[in-house]
């Protein structure tokens, strides 16, 4: 609302008014009556004006009673009064607005960038992603609120409507690479229809909750829909041990009979409450150990007094063969022959996707779920210890956790491990700060869907990068090697520089996975296969790519 049309400046204007006027009437009749000297009223007015201004009094100066002397302390005071409500009025509102940070509506320097509408904890991980390889981008954020306060964390945004044209426009569209739309489903179609026109030949991707709606994105003009919700509900019911399957996940393959696999330490196991070094997976198995996740957090390398407890999942790269004999000591000596019985909370697109994944095998499963619709078990809510005891968690192996709010998925995660201390609970996090108070909650596997989406729209708008493992706590990616031409892994330090491990390396299309590290030097057209978390990677692009 503009100043001079809100309330509190009316209300003072009144207040001015009334005040000049009472203390005109009352200052003209003192001067006639206290002190004798009857005038006009304006030059009553005129002697109250220069008492509210503080100017002074000029011949009306020296009065000989005392009344009049409290009158105009009176009148003095008053003005002070008003001079200080007038600058709480009209000066402070001012300077306020003046000095405010406020989002820009245009970013005319920018070329060969990455348009995001909007902001989302999805998109957070995709900037600091765009951020590592020193990649240009701009946010178009409708909300204003946000739009400041990325502005004010020094994110490059554009406060406006993403489905118009012109803000698109103003955020450079005619001049970017891609366009990334992540709002709401209905919301993204509409982007990508007005993408389109204002640009037809600029990459759109668009991240779709609802996997059915996808083909309309393509119908509006996207060339890549991205469903990771489904993924992410796929991959947290591979996590899950079953009566047919393992408790390692299928491997990554990383080229001539190199793998990459996640490996829990069952109990029981041979290996269990052993320490790394005695467990020595280079003699004894000949595979390389990349690290080790840890009560949610990775150790990379594996010091060799850490004690390989129950829960503890080993990050191992070596030949099929090999991994095979460590999965059988890592695996428990008593393994059940009956079916098992799997829990899912929440059944969502993931918790659906989760679902078709687990009848795949003769696991049995029992859906809870807030809402009445077709597949739900038990209706009731996950953080309600009635509800999660009537699906029979007692009797459980596992519990997949897919709901929509982390902070509902970390009491639902309490309430499952107070039920069933030894039952195996994934968890899908939405973002990425929830992973930890989930592992405190008494999660065994967390998987963030920001990070999942991160690491899609990164292999997508990205063409020198190939993302090998989205799915994983770990990222696997194919970079560049950037200003690692002419140097070996050795020299370069790549390990302890980054926290990433180099795999392999991938020459005129060939992928070279034993190399001596410390004599083989890469050239400026070479590739490099990295494992690491997602912030060594990161770490990677920008001392070696940004």
């Amino acid at each position: 609302m503009s100043l001079w049309r809100s309330r509190r400046t009316g209300y003072y204007i009144g207040l001015v008014v009334v005040t000049t006027v009472v203390s005109t009437l009352v200052y003209n009749y003192g001067i006639a009556t206290w002190e004798n000297d009857p005038q006009p009223l304006f030059r009553s007015l005129g002697i109250v004006f220069q008492s509210f201004t503080t100017t002074g009094y000029g011949e009306d100066a020296g009065w000989a009673t005392p009344q009049m002397y409290i009158l105009t302390i009176g009148l003095q005071v008053m003005g002070i009064g008003l001079i200080l409500t007038a600058v709480d009025v009209f000066a402070v509102p001012w300077l306020r607005n003046a000095l405010s940070t406020t989002a820009p509506t245009a970013a005319p320097d920018l070329e060969d960038h990455v348009i995001i509408c909007e902001y989302t904890s999805r998109g957070e991980a995709f900037i600091e992603e765009l951020e590592s390889r020193g990649q240009e981008y701009v946010v178009v954020e409708s909300d204003e609120g946000t739009a400041t306060e990325l502005h004010e964390t020094d994110r490059r945004v554009v406060h406006g409507d993403p489905e118009s044209i012109d803000v698109l426009e103003n955020a450079g569209i005619e001049r970017a690479t891609a366009v990334v739309a992540d709002s709401a489903d209905d919301t993204n179609a509409s982007i990508v229809l007005s993408a389109r026109e204002a640009n037809p030949d600029v990459r759109i991707a668009t991240l779709v909750e609802d996997q059915r709606l996808g083909e309309y994105h393509r119908i509006a003009g996207a060339d890549e829909v991205l469903s990771p919700r489904q993924l992410l509900g796929e991959s947290l019911a591979h996590r899950v041990p079953t009566a047919v399957t393992t408790a390692v996940d299928e491997g990554v393959e990383i080229g001539n009979g190199l793998e990459l696999v996640e490996l829990s330490i069952a109990e029981g196991s041979d290996l269990c409450r052993r320490t790394a070094g005695d467990v020595r997976l280079r003699e004894r198995f000949g595979v390389d150990g990349i690290g080790a996740w840890i009560d949610g957090e990775f150790e990379s390398p594996i010091p060799p007094d850490r004690e390989l407890d129950t829960g503890t999942r080993l990050l191992v790269a070596g030949d099929a063969d090999r991994i095979d004999a460590l999965r059988s000591e890592a695996a428990s000596t008593v393994q059940p022959f009956s079916a098992r019985h799997v829990v899912i909370a929440g059944y969502g697109e993931a918790g659906d996707a989760a679902g078709e994944a687990l009848a795949e095998t003769d696991s049995r499963v029992t859906v809870l779920d807030s809402a009445d619709k077709e597949g739900v078990d038990v209706i009731g809510d996950a953080r309600d210890p009635a509800a999660v005891r009537e699906t029979g968690i007692d009797d459980a192996s596992a519990v997949i956790v897919t709901l929509d709010d982390d902070t509902t998925a970390i009491f639902a995660t309490l309430v499952a491990r107070d039920l069933n201390p030894s039952v195996d609970i994934v968890v899908r996090a939405n973002d990425a700060e929830s992973e930890q108070k989930l592992y405190r909650a008494g999660a065994d596997y967390v998987q963030s869907l920001a990070t999942v989406s991160g690491r899609m729209l990164a292999s997508t708008v990205f063409e020198d990068e190939e993302v090998l493992a989205v799915d994983r706590q770990i990222d696997v990616v194919k970079l560049p090697a950037g200003r690692l031409a002419g140097r070996t892994v050795a020299d370069a330090d790549v390990r302890s520089r980054t926290g990433c491990t180099v795999l392999a390396a991938v020459r005129d299309g060939e992928t070279i996975v034993e190399f001596d590290p410390s004599s083989f030097v890469l050239e400026s057209d070479d590739a490099v296969v990295l494992a690491g978390t997602d912030e060594s990677v990161q770490s990677f692009e920008s001392q070696f790519l940004a």
